[in-house]
């Protein structure tokens, strides 16, 4: 691997960098896990539309800049160095987009892709169901054949963005012939979230925010121009679809490489505080203990720098062509494992440099950080949960890329 940037990266990077002074808000944004906060991300992601930033890979003919792997991981290391807004436009830009290029038509990325890269449809993922979470195949939602398209029916659950959203994706079940797989048969499906039939219902959070949601679907009409790939082979599609979330696209190194520099910055700030419950939240536990906090938060930033390079790594692949094929295959259950379990490290040993202060929530008018690392750390929380459990993703190591025994099921 080649660590010394071309001239074309060092522009690209400074062009970024350039933008993203002269665009991010002065004053961070609502959660977008309100209904407040999604109104002005949305807005956000129009502003990124509009200077091209909004999804740097794709072809210009879609809103994009048509940018190497590689520039995606610099662009992605300055917005956050930047501290801009989180993508309300994630599942679609980084989930259903690649998708969308592996196996949908262009008929479909012509319709589809430039009003979700404006951020003027957002999409949310619709898969698990509450009997089918990591058993993603084991789904029991229909999808019945009618004149010019489908009708579908079931229930969604933990649907990512959908009380706000405007569309979703998720797998049906169609014909299957018994005694075959649970997994043919399927057929991957995009549909409205506002049309007759569906009822979209918010899901209560620990932190208190709505946007989680549980999806009923009662006969909801679909054309047949929104199903992706062949009926039947949805499972082919939605492993495709898999293999990008657990990979680089949902989260790029720039996320923890940022974090791991405020965690410097937070240690440095907290070193000096010997008072009660400062010494780096140490309080009366003495020297000892913030010497094991010193060596985690040593332990979080070589961890953020290895993900960052094996991200590098795997963009400078020749195959690369994607952020998907960065990390594809049981490779992908690799990287899903170290950046889930990377999160929880970071932010944990932040809460910890800063002791009690540290787990009050955002709307606390004393809140450290703004609230910041307790948000994060209840998300990071569901890591190793959502994109396949963390059990699921060493199972597939350990059988697809290790060669050892199937568990005993």
């Amino acid at each position: 691997m080649d660590l010394e940037l071309t001239e074309r990266q060092r522009a690209f990077r400074a062009g970024a960098r350039s933008w993203l002074a002269a665009h991010v808000p002065a004053a961070p944004l609502p959660s977008l896990e309100t209904a407040g906060g999604f109104t002005a991300h949305r807005a956000w992601e129009r502003t990124l539309a509009a200077g091209r930033w909004s999804a740097v890979t794709w072809p210009e003919e879609y809103g994009g800049r048509g940018a190497s792997l590689v520039e995606w991981l610099l662009f992605e290391e300055e917005y956050y160095a930047a501290g801009a807004p989180g993508r309300v436009s994630q599942n679609g830009i980084s989930l259903l987009a690649p998708t969308l290029f592996a196996h949908g038509t262009a008929a479909q990325r012509a319709r589809i892709l430039p009003p979700m890269a404006r951020g003027e449809v957002i999409w949310a993922q619709a898969w698990s169901e509450p009997e089918s979470g990591s058993d993603l195949a084991s789904l029991r939602s229909t999808a019945r054949r009618t004149a010019g398209g489908w009708l579908l029916s079931g229930q969604k659950t933990w649907s990512s963005r959908a009380a706000f959203a405007d569309r979703a994706f998720g797998l049906f079940r169609g014909h299957r012939e018994e005694g075959a797989p649970p997994h043919r048969g399927l057929t991957y499906l995009m549909f409205p979230l506002r049309a007759p039939g569906v009822t979209v219902r918010p899901i209560g959070r620990l932190d208190g925010k709505p946007a989680f949601a549980e999806l009923f679907l009662d006969e909801v009409f679909v054309p047949d121009e929104d199903v992706i790939g062949e009926p039947g082979q949805g499972w082919r599609v939605a492993m495709s679809t898999a293999g990008d979330e657990r990979g680089l696209t949902l989260r790029s190194p720039g996320r923890f490489t940022a974090s791991a520099r405020r965690l410097v910055a937070l240690w440095r700030e907290r070193a000096g505080n010997s008072g009660p419950g400062g010494a780096c939240g140490a309080g009366d536990r003495g020297a000892s203990a913030a010497d094991g906090l010193r060596d985690r938060v040593a332990d979080a930033v070589i961890g953020a720098r290895a993900y960052e390079l094996f991200a590098y790594a795997r963009a400078s692949r020749p195959e690369a062509g994607s952020a998907a094929g960065a990390a594809t295959g049981a490779e992908s259950s690799l990287n899903k494992v170290f950046w889930s379990e990377l999160d929880i490290a970071l932010h944990e040993t932040a809460l910890d440099l800063l002791g009690p202060v540290g787990e009050l929530a955002d709307d606390a008018t004393d809140a450290a950080g703004g609230g910041g690392w307790a948000d994060g750390y209840t998300f990071a929380l569901a890591g190793p949960i959502y994109a396949g459990t963390n059990e699921i993703q060493r199972d597939l190591i350990a059988e697809r890329l290790l060669g050892l025994p199937r568990e005993r099921r």
